[in-house]
């Protein structure tokens, strides 16, 4: 499974390409399913370029997208670094007219319980993301793991080696508890290709894109989404019985 993850947090210093608008976001993810991508991840933003959960700009963004890429299933964030206050955060997404496929949940953010009973109680599957061992631990003591769809392997660590030597650990911890949902696995900058390299040997789902990484395994600067996806769809794609 490839997941691209179009935009997130990143400024324009950091890569010329990180998409938007509705219309932007929609022609990138149009442009990364062509590459290989079956799920998209994306951030709305208002109009002064903030990434926000408020339901408009939400909603914008999803008919946009699913203009562009029918058929593929939407993720939107919920992460707490959009918005930080978590009944502010549970108030937004109630209030969302227009329901993605999936959101990303991550497990170590206050109020994440409350959350997840709301997007489960409107019917909206549970990326859990998975941000350090501690995150997989209260993963597995929320017992919601059984409704959720997937759970993201995600460490942050800029060294290689350490991100991937978290991603093996968090995934002991998961499969130890006897979690058998679907893993996909990135991580952050040029680590994310380690941890993505490890997946895939370890026969799990990968993601990529401008929110993980700006630059290609070499350390190069990407042009874009879709070159992003069209590694990582390639290393999928090696992986794969002859």
């Amino acid at each position: 499974m490839l997941e691209a993850a179009l935009n997130g947090a990143r400024t324009s210093e950091e890569h010329p390409a990180i998409p938007r608008t509705p219309d932007e976001i929609a022609a990138a993810g149009h442009l990364a399913v062509e590459a290989g991508a079956q799920v998209l991840h994306i951030h709305a933003y208002d109009p002064y370029g903030h990434e926000t959960l408020a339901a408009p700009y939400c909603a914008a963004v999803l008919t946009a997208m699913r203009q562009a890429c029918p058929g593929v299933s939407i993720s939107l964030t919920t992460s707490s670094g959009v918005e930080p206050d978590p009944a502010r955060r549970l108030q937004l997404v109630g209030g969302w007219i227009d329901l993605p496929d999936l959101v990303t949940a991550n497990m170590g953010e206050p109020g994440i319980a409350e959350l997840c009973a709301l997007l489960l109680e409107r019917g909206i599957g549970i990326e859990a993301g998975l941000l350090t061992l501690d995150d997989a631990r209260k993963f597995i003591v929320s017992g919601i793991a059984a409704r959720c769809t997937r759970v993201l392997i995600e460490p942050l660590d800029e060294s290689p080696a350490t991100a991937v030597a978290h991603a093996a650990e968090m995934e002991r911890v998961i499969i130890s508890a006897g979690i058998d949902l679907e893993q996909v696995h990135h991580g952050d900058g040029i680590a994310s290709w380690a941890v993505n390299r490890r997946a895939v040997e370890r026969g799990y789902g990968i993601r990529t894109g401008l929110e993980d990484t700006v630059v290609l395994p070499d350390g190069r600067l990407a042009n874009d989404n879709a070159e992003l996806v069209r590694v990582a769809a390639a290393m999928l794609a090696s992986k794969q019985p002859r």
